[in-house]
């Protein structure tokens, strides 16, 4: 047999199990037109605690509002990377570092006590960002969106 072969049928079924891990890591089905969103928390002030991933339809009712996310993942602090399988179309991603896991976004009266994020690194001066600005695009291809972490201390 052919060595070039040979190596080329071996670095395929190394790379065989890393791309089923890499597939069986993510939230939802890969196949059936299901494009991968891989989400990640930049610019963090610690690795205490979660990150929370909220994943939201092309839908300005449902952006934000109770009921109305479409999928969410809660990762490590010190890993703050999610992955899901969705339909490609377009989406609205929030993030808030959860630095005590109670799985509520802590905040004062006016100024939130966790870090948050939006996609597009929508702008937040003064109260939420509109959905147009967070509205992102997932292609047929698959895309990473990389968020920072904002902290109102």
């Amino acid at each position: 047999m052919n060595p070039l072969f040979l190596m080329i049928l071996g670095a395929a079924a190394v790379l065989a199990p890393i791309q089923a891990q890499a597939a069986e890591s993510c939230q939802g089905t890969p196949g059936n037109g299901n494009a991968r969103l891989i989400l990640e928390a930049t610019t963090m002030h610690n690795a205490v605690g979660e990150v929370a991933f909220t994943v939201y339809p092309d839908d300005k009712k449902r952006f934000l509002a109770k009921g109305g996310k479409l999928v969410r993942a809660r990762v490590s602090a010190a890993s703050p990377r999610a992955c899901f399988w969705l339909k490609p179309g377009y989406y609205a991603i929030a993030q808030y570092h959860d630095e005590n896991s109670d799985h509520d976004f802590n905040r004062t009266l006016f100024v939130p006590k966790e870090g948050f994020g939006f996609s597009n690194d929508a702008p937040t001066s003064i109260g939420l960002p509109s959905f147009a600005s967070v509205r992102t695009a997932l292609p047929p291809s698959g895309t990473t969106v990389r968020m920072k972490m904002r902290y109102r201390r």
